[in-house]
């Protein structure tokens, strides 16, 4: 199941695309009324916080900011106007799924590297810029946030299963998979309806962002049935073979969560939102403590400015002012969205306890997270590959499929995804 609270919450404005398209198109297509003292935003629900592009339209007063938020299918309804070239927005959030199969097209947008970027690039995280840099050094994202990973886990289960449950202690006895898998045999010993994790594609997600290469590799070369992919398939399968797997692959996931029968949850930093959200009457139970096996990344977006922006230069202000360390911080206070800028992360809307999780000042876990994130090349097929392996995780859970088999169906399927989209 793809917990994304992005996701989540872009579900809910469906009912308000029309709406949300007739406002943030206003002004006519690029040769008509469009003028520079007006600017449109397009961005979905929670990819920004709301408060701080409220501020952001009071405090341009030299132009017209105007910002909407487009439900559905984001990334279609974008390349449809990018395609037709009218009523184009000037500033458009993409999302970090999406960013690697922009970047052939990267004459689309603007270089944000001639507006400034390079000026204030070193204030975000090298690795997550550098996914919004064209193979000719075009810069065409400027980071909104990221989604460092942890282990999300019920403290008062662990006391029960008699485990180290304050998260120094956890982080000291969880450090690698095996540790993990250790723990859950013991949590589901003390509480038997608790599982370890709610889906096998969650493990897989996780643990191919912690390597350094991913289904393509820098060559164009199809390396999905490499080693380093075997190894996730490997783990992501063991929960189920132990019988540690909740097998959510529905929309139960916020039932399991409110009824307490999942022990961990392994997230990004915005999954909190999810589990507070799901379970407001476990406040106070659940902690935070590092990934097993080290750092991965799960979300994270850009802004960008096409290419028919009206006023390129005063839009690279809005969204540098937008996406400032300092607004960074207010993000994640809002909607906790986290920073890619590290100076947000010593800011009190970050470092101050979350009531949540017990008090804990989650920012110790996710700071160190976020700087560690290994860096790895990601494809413009990328998305639509790590597509054919969950699909079969998913089919290993609810259809009882060998792991062995779906295995080399998931390659195969890839490798024809591969292929038709110009990998060798």
């Amino acid at each position: 199941m793809d917990l994304s609270r992005r996701r989540f919450l872009q579900a809910t404005m469906l009912t308000a695309a029309a709406a949300g398209l007739t406002a943030a198109c206003g002004g006519g297509g690029a040769g008509g009324t469009r003028n520079g003292k007006n600017l449109t935003l397009w961005y979905w629900g929670g990819g920004l916080s709301d408060k701080v592009v409220k501020d952001a339209e009071a405090h341009f007063t030299e132009v017209t900011l105007k910002s909407a938020q487009i439900g559905g299918d984001f990334k279609q309804k974008l390349l449809t106007t990018l395609t037709g070239g009218q009523s184009v927005p000037d500033i458009t959030g993409i999302k970090g799924e999406d960013m690697a199969s922009f970047l052939p097209n990267a004459n689309r947008f603007l270089d944000l590297n001639d507006l400034g970027f390079k000026e204030v690039a070193p204030q975000y995280l090298e690795w997550k810029t550098k996914l919004a840099r064209s193979e000719d050094g075009r810069q065409i994202g400027f980071p909104i946030d990221i989604g460092p990973t942890a282990m999300f886990y019920r403290a008062d289960f662990f006391e029960q299963a008699g485990l180290p449950s304050e998260p120094e202690q956890v982080a000291a006895q969880i450090k690698t998979w095996d540790d993990w898998f250790d723990a859950g045999r013991e949590l589901h010993k003390a509480v038997p309806s608790a599982s370890l994790i709610n889906s096998a594609s969650a493990v897989f997600d996780i643990a191919v962002g912690q390597g350094t290469q991913r289904f393509v590799d820098s060559g164009n070369h199809f390396v999905g049935d490499q080693d380093h992919i075997r190894a996730a398939w490997d783990l992501a399968v063991r929960p189920y073979e132990l019988g540690l797997d909740a097998k959510i692959n529905d929309n139960s996931w916020n039932a399991a969560i409110a009824k307490g029968t999942l022990a961990t949850e392994l997230g990004a930093a915005w999954h909190a939102l999810d589990i507070s959200s799901a379970a407001p009457d476990s406040k106070g139970k659940w902690r935070v403590a590092p990934m097993p096996g080290g750092p991965s990344n799960l979300g994270g977006s850009f802004l960008a400015l096409p290419r028919q922006c009206r006023n390129p230069e005063q839009a690279f202000k809005v969204v540098s002012w937008l996406l400032s360390p300092a607004n960074d911080a207010r993000g994640f206070a809002d909607a906790a969205i986290f920073p890619a800028a590290p100076a947000a992360y010593a800011m009190p809307q970050m470092t101050a306890g979350d009531p949540y999780f017990g008090g804990q000042k989650t920012i110790d876990v996710f700071g160190p997270a976020a700087k560690a994130i290994p860096a790895a090349y990601e494809a413009p097929a990328d998305a639509a590959l790590m597509a054919t392996y969950k699909t079969e995780l998913t089919n290993v859970e609810t259809k009882g499929k060998k792991p062995d088999d779906a295995w080399k169906d998931a390659v195969a399927q890839a490798r024809q995804i591969a292929q038709r989209q110009g990998v060798r």
